[in-house]
């Protein structure tokens, strides 16, 4: 009898740790859905708006939604895409003409709502996404400007927003040209926007060197910044998945992809194991240790290596981080919730108003707040990587 007392009870806890063990990603989904209803009011929106954080949000809470089957996380997002795309296709807000790259990043999720649903709107929102890339104004190279309102101007984050969603199209549509203009733009980069001194990639590049922030023989901006690396090397990973095995330029793209996770490793903090604001420069006065930026580099690390892109040590030295991640960055609310904290708001190049100079005076004067989708989505996708 005393056996089958303890079996019982033992039975009784691993059911009692499986109800209570909450995956990460789990969590953080909910407590983002509690600080947001509806979808459309991440990134802190007061109005419906198509834009790349809502993308790169709803594309982790969707990959959640594969993850558990739970259907509440597939209707979250559906209604974002229902209250934003009509019945002919139109996106609420969204116009080409305005050749902005952050608006095509959104466009990926599309894919798995089209797919699961075979709504023709969805496919008519998915090719007005493409057709302004077609059209969009480019270097003499080639590369995309970051948006209109920039002209010339190569930033880092633009690849993100546009690379993975060009290579998953190119897939799905069979447009195998397309792949070559997609490897263009990370190859690019590499030439244009590298120092090798570092090992790491400056924020922005000016072609025309009329900036004021450019430097008047390279074009380069002054500083690293680590979330628009993140945005390469996020870019450079999610690409991967899509991009042929024996395209020419596969071979060059892995190197640039091992050599860059090499060169972050030593500036990271050794004692927290996390990167700053300004990536090279740890120990100068006013710099911060960054959420966005150090869980894109370790999303980077732990995708890369579990694809083989990366040496197998980075899936250990991404475990390793994502922990510390936790312990550096995040926090539980008075009201349950799950928060990540010194998340930069924004930061970019040059502009009408308040001009930015890409000095890291600048970089460590934007806002710095809580919860920011550029930490949340990233950390969600790569807790779901680690099933943790």
């Amino acid at each position: 009898m005393h056996m089958k007392k303890l079996l019982i009870l033992i039975c009784i806890s691993f059911l009692s740790f499986g109800a209570f063990a909450q995956k990460n990603y789990v969590r953080m989904v909910d407590s983002e859905m509690k600080r947001n209803p509806e979808a459309w009011m991440l990134d802190f929106s007061k109005a419906p708006k198509w834009n790349y954080c809502h993308g790169l949000v709803s594309q982790s809470i969707l990959q959640t939604y594969d993850k558990t089957g739970e259907r509440k996380y597939y209707a979250y997002i559906y209604d974002y895409v229902d209250t934003m795309i009509n019945e002919s296709g139109d996106i609420l807000g969204y116009k080409p003409q305005e050749y902005n790259i952050d608006r095509v990043n959104t466009g990926k999720i599309l894919f798995p709502i089209l797919a699961k649903t075979g709504e023709k709107r969805f496919k008519i929102a998915l090719d007005h996404q493409r057709e302004q890339m077609r059209t969009h104004p480019r270097t003499k190279e080639g590369s995309f400007w970051h948006k209109k309102v920039y002209p010339h101007q190569v930033w880092l984050d633009g690849l993100y927003m546009a690379g993975p969603f060009l290579a998953q199209y190119a897939e799905k549509n069979n447009e195998t040209d397309l792949f070559d203009d997609v490897a263009l733009q990370i190859v690019d980069v590499r030439k244009n926007l590298y120092d090798p001194k570092t090992g790491l990639y400056y924020h922005g590049w000016d072609e025309s060197k009329s900036q004021r922030w450019a430097d008047p023989k390279t074009g380069l901006s002054p500083n690293f910044w680590s979330r628009s690396i993140g945005w390469y090397m996020m870019s450079i990973v999610d690409v991967l998945d899509f991009l042929p095995e024996r395209h020419p330029d596969r071979p060059e793209i892995l190197k640039i992809l091992q050599e860059l996770a090499s060169s972050l490793e030593k500036f990271r903090d050794p004692h927290t194991g996390m990167w700053y604001q300004v990536t090279n420069m740890q120990d100068r006065e006013g710099n911060y240790q960054e959420s966005t930026g150090s869980i894109m580099f370790i999303y980077a690390w732990i995708k890369g290596a579990q694809k083989g892109y990366l040496d197998q040590s980075f899936l250990r030295k991404g475990e390793e981080a994502y922990e510390q991640f936790i312990q550096h960055f995040t926090k539980t609310e008075k009201d349950g919730t799950w928060s990540i904290t010194s998340c930069c708001s924004v930061a970019g190049l040059g502009g009408d108003k308040n001009y930015r100079d890409g000095s890291f005076a600048y970089y460590i004067s934007e806002l710095v707040r809580d919860n920011d989708p550029k930490a949340v989505g990233p950390f969600i996708m790569t807790s779901i990587l680690l099933d943790r």
